[in-house]
């Protein structure tokens, strides 16, 4: 399962809004790079894919491939504002080291990075 926090859902529904699509789903994913190994990803999207793992936060529809399922699953997405803006991080209990960025994690049977960008 995957959620998110009360800042996160307000963000994430301000973009829906914004986009002209209030009914919209996050996807949320990882794929291969960063400076850890794996990096996180996040779509808008209209239509759930097949295989698709569905779950609900704070009444918006969250979106997990079954392949990025395992290695975000527990995690907490957050929206985070700092002097250089504001951006969405992933409190992730599987990442054996995570990036200071918050953006790159490495998986216990996942790829190293090179190095850190935070």
């Amino acid at each position: 399962m995957v959620t998110l926090t009360d800042k996160a859902a307000e963000a994430i529904r301000s973009i829906f809004a914004q986009q002209g699509k209030p009914d919209a789903s996050l996807r949320v994913y990882v794929a291969g790079g960063g400076c850890s190994g794996l990096q996180y990803g996040m779509a808008i999207e209209e239509v759930a894919e097949e295989n698709d793992n569905v779950f609900e936060s704070h009444g918006i529809r969250i979106l997990v491939d079954e392949i990025s399922h395992p290695y975000i699953d527990g995690s907490e997405v957050d929206f985070e504002e700092n002097l250089m803006g504001g951006g969405f991080r992933v409190n992730n209990p599987n990442a054996v080291r995570s990036c200071g960025c918050g953006h790159s994690f490495q998986a216990e049977d996942g790829p190293g990075g090179g190095g850190c960008c935070g």
